[in-house]
């Protein structure tokens, strides 16, 4: 075979190889890609299987017992929980195990809570006690009785109080020294309902009532502590009033968001410095119960007309409609839990919704629940019963 012949065969054989490589590189890339699209529709079928499950019993994978008073209240805190009454608060986790406690005496104690602080104050009275995750940290006396009180993330606490007509709003920091203060006169401004504080203790926004010759108004005043407030007469920065409507709750969700609750709508508010509106959201019917977090906001309204007695709705912070739920459990609380499912609870009865609609759980005990949270995985919660904690996971 002379030279030209043998170029030729060599030429051929080696082409023939590069198909055959090629072949079999693209079946290694097929095998791949039909591998990883199996694995992805397991995971997305699991994935919705998980989120669209109902489950209608659990099983306790730990119990812990409590020795609770027949008043005591119950607020989370960082994911633990403060049980408080006239006597005295504590703070304990999940198997039971004392954090801190304040002892004391009240008549009427109220909790606020934001991250790692938290306060206890006496409605009508005059005392705050100033706690962190570790315990104490400083205590308030105040020299006019209580309306309401929030703490920020920093500690700061701002008192709103009213004696004779006026309104007086006091800022404290976490040992519970006086930094700032202000009046609200009845016969300029209106009469104080309720006050938020912003996340880091900066922004104050005040809900003011006024009624006039039987018209009624709103007034919701935002305070500035910082740069932007300090060329501003009394540290207003922006106010905006709404006719024929009453804002019973004002509520920082964020350190820049704040939702207005009024009997028609709900107003949210944003802004770092001055903060505008962002959305208004109008109810038509009358709201029996509101809840929150740091992205949506809901209410609970009677249901006309159907067999179900109540109806939730869920809106995020656009203003869209995210759920809607008809339900029928004469219920003592609802709200959000740590992982944005809705938690409807009666004494012994409750409903877990899921943002999608999808009922996830419901039960009747044969004790009473006080508080319920999530625990991390999508299946397992906290119950805070009537005399132990238990640790469960729905099945």
């Amino acid at each position: 075979m002379d030279e030209k012949a043998y170029r030729v065969v060599k030429s051929s054989d080696i082409n023939e190889m590069n198909r055959k490589i090629h072949r079999h590189r693209r079946r290694i890339l097929l095998l791949t890609a039909l591998v990883v699209i199996l694995l992805l529709g397991t995971l997305m079928g699991s994935y919705i299987y998980i989120q669209t499950r109902s489950y209608k019993d659990y099983e306790v994978l730990n119990s812990v017992e409590r020795k609770d008073s027949g008043r005591t209240l119950f607020a989370a805190f960082n994911e633990n929980m403060i049980k408080y009454s006239k006597d005295g608060a504590s703070c304990i986790d999940t198997d039971n195990h004392m954090i801190w406690n304040q002892t004391y005496e009240m008549q009427s104690p109220m909790v606020d809570t934001c991250e790692g602080y938290a306060v206890i104050a006496d409605s009508k009275g005059e005392k705050v006690y100033i706690m962190d995750t570790d315990g104490p940290c400083g205590e308030i006396r105040t020299t006019m009785p209580i309306q309401r009180v929030q703490v920020a993330n920093q500690g700061e606490v701002a008192v709103l109080m009213e004696e004779n007509g006026t309104g007086y709003i006091h800022v404290y920091n976490r040992e519970g020294k006086f930094l700032a203060e202000g009046e609200l006169h009845t016969e300029n401004t209106g009469y104080p309902v309720d006050i938020s504080v912003s996340n880091d203790g900066r922004k104050l926004a005040v809900s003011l009532l006024d009624v006039n010759d039987g018209n009624v108004k709103t007034t919701i005043i935002f305070y500035n502590f910082g740069s932007a407030g300090q060329n501003e007469i009394d540290n207003i920065v922006c106010q905006y009033s709404y006719g024929d409507m009453i804002f019973p709750k004002v509520e920082f969700l964020t350190n820049d968001v704040l939702a207005a609750f009024g009997n028609g709508k709900a107003v949210i508010f944003e802004g770092e410095q001055k903060p505008q509106v962002k959305t208004e959201i109008s109810v038509e019917q009358e709201i029996q119960s509101i809840f929150y977090n740091e992205a949506y906001i809901g209410f609970v309204f009677d249901n006309e007309n159907k067999q179900e007695a109540y109806r939730l709705q869920v809106f995020d912070l656009k203003g869209t409609e995210v759920l809607s739920k008809d339900f029928n459990i004469k219920y003592q609380e609802v709200g959000f839990l740590e992982n944005d499912e809705v938690c409807v609870r009666a004494d012994t009865e409750c409903s877990i919704y899921t943002l999608r609609g999808i009922e996830k759980f419901h039960g009747s005990f044969q004790k009473n629940i006080w508080k319920i949270m999530s625990a991390g995985r999508t299946k397992d919660y906290v119950f805070w019963a009537e005399g132990e904690t238990q640790k469960i996971r729905l099945k």
